[in-house]
């Protein structure tokens, strides 16, 4: 063996830290961006704020970029990333074009000078379950010791109203007598609502049944030993082994649905959570428009009073190390700006090409739906796979059907018996939810019975996909579907 010297050729790709950043702005969510935006101008004394961008503020970041010559390094091709700059264009980065590629949401009509308000934003409280038990405890008149037992458990009743945790595992934690744990329980179990503070749901139906004044021995005698039966509805198990008619069972089990199986449901918030979309798709006459929606987005600009301390080559501390600061401040500006640019770019296009594809969903709604993948828009509109998975992720579009996700338009295809076009798995599934709202409460259609209506009507699917579907759609199997009463 021998040291020797050789030379080799070869490529790597280098993910830099802007290419990085590219790629994380590429898949945030519009909130997530709007936050990454706020965090920049407050770090990045180069960026500033602009209530409407206009052209030279287009010209002066042309200007910085030009001057800070290794902003926009080239980017390796590589499919993983797709290109997220296009290294052949990073150079001539079409400023003048910026504002004009940017469509404004179309806006309600206002009406008049009039103000409308917003009854959704005004500020409002609701009462939880444990601000409600913790008032019946001061409305109760306990002692301080039964007080501070009493405020131990509420403290680890969860949203539902149940008691998970055990009373010797709370004794230890707050150093309490778990006789006064157990006696601070028992009254705790006498609390509106009825069933708050069970342990399990057999505990949580005694309690109720017993407030209820319903507690007969065959009603306690089903809850504790026929709670599965019940839950399959298969109430001639219930009657054999209570030795009762089939009918008396069902009177019993009529009392047993009136109760309330989550006794904390009523105090369980109800917050809106709003969605507010990245794009719009509209109708204009025969053609769908897209409309990039900028409301509420930073309107990112370039500090001109840095730019001119670059340009001039003059710092007013004589600093080499503050110049080198804004320069580099300079670049990561820069950067950032081309980076919301390109993402909202991106979304323009797969937005489009989902229109160009899936036109029939837009004029007629889901049934209209079409198999498509993720392959499909990213040969049409020239980009890999993984950059159009990050675009469509929490990325949402307003459509004249609805708001719906970007992914919602991707669906595997249901192949047809007829010779027909597949359809998309999301078509199948409001075809069989159609079929179980349509169906006989007393005799409710099988999972068997479902795939042969669905092979009538041209669409060759298996059982076992049925159960899949059902199941996605919270739908119950036939046997629990069934009623009696």
């Amino acid at each position: 063996m021998a040291l020797r010297q050789t030379m080799n050729l070869s490529q790597n790709l280098v993910i830099t830290p802007q290419l990085q950043q590219a790629i994380k702005l590429l898949q945030m969510s519009r909130l997530e961006l709007e936050s990454q935006v706020r965090n920049e101008l407050e770090e990045n004394p180069i960026l500033e704020e602009a209530e409407v961008l206009r052209e030279e503020d287009f010209q002066r970041t042309k200007e910085a970029e030009a001057q800070t010559s290794d902003a926009s390094e080239a980017v390796p091709e590589s499919g993983a990333v797709d290109n997220v700059q296009d290294p052949q264009k990073q150079d001539e980065f079409e400023w003048e074009s910026y504002l004009e590629t940017q469509h404004k949401a179309p806006r309600e009509a206002s009406h008049g000078n009039e103000e409308i308000m917003n009854y959704e934003n005004l500020i409002s409280t609701t009462q939880t379950l444990h601000d409600h038990l913790y008032w019946q405890i001061k409305m109760t008149g306990f002692s301080d010791n039964e007080e501070r037992a009493a405020d131990a458990i509420i403290g680890h009743i969860d949203d539902d109203g149940y008691l998970k945790v055990p009373l010797d595992q709370i004794a230890a934690e707050e150093k309490l007598d778990i006789e006064d744990l157990e006696d601070a329980l028992s009254l705790i179990q006498e609390f509106d609502p009825p069933g708050v503070g069970a342990r399990d749901l057999r505990e949580c139906l005694l309690i109720q049944a017993r407030i209820l004044e319903e507690d007969t021995n065959d009603l306690v005698n089903l809850i504790n030993n026929h709670l599965k039966d019940l839950e399959k509805k298969n109430y001639e198990a219930i009657a054999k082994g209570l030795n009762r008619s089939l009918e008396e069972i069902i009177e019993i089990c009529k009392i047993i649905y009136a109760m309330e199986p989550k006794p904390g449901r009523g105090y369980a918030g109800t917050e809106t959570q709003y969605v507010t979309p990245d794009v719009y798709v509209y109708k204009v006459g025969d053609d769908y428009v897209v409309s990039l929606n900028e409301d509420g987005l930073p309107k990112l600009k370039i500090s001109n009073y840095y730019k001119n301390m670059l340009k001039g080559g003059s710092n007013p501390t004589g600093d080499q190390q503050a110049t080198e600061y804004i320069q580099e401040k300079l670049k990561s500006a820069v950067w950032l700006i081309k980076s919301i640019h390109q993402r909202q770019r991106t979304i323009y296009k797969v937005t489009e090409s989902i229109v160009k594809h899936q036109r029939d969903f837009f004029e007629k709604g889901v049934s209209a739906l079409k198999p498509m993948v993720l392959r499909d828009i990213a040969n049409d509109i020239g980009m890999h796979e993984s950059t159009v998975s990050r675009v469509t992720t929490a990325k949402y579009v307003h459509t004249p059907q609805g708001i719906y996700e970007l992914k919602y338009f991707f669906n595997s295809g249901i192949s047809s018996s007829q010779g027909g076009e597949d359809l998309a798995s999301e078509s199948v599934k409001l075809k069989i939810k159609e079929l179980v709202a349509k169906e006989d409460p007393k005799k409710p259609l099988s999972d068997q019975k479902i795939v042969d209506l669905l092979k009538k009507e041209g669409i060759d699917i298996a059982r076992r996909t049925v159960a899949k579907y059902r199941d996605v759609l919270k739908i119950l199997p036939s046997s629990q579907r069934k009623k009696y009463f």
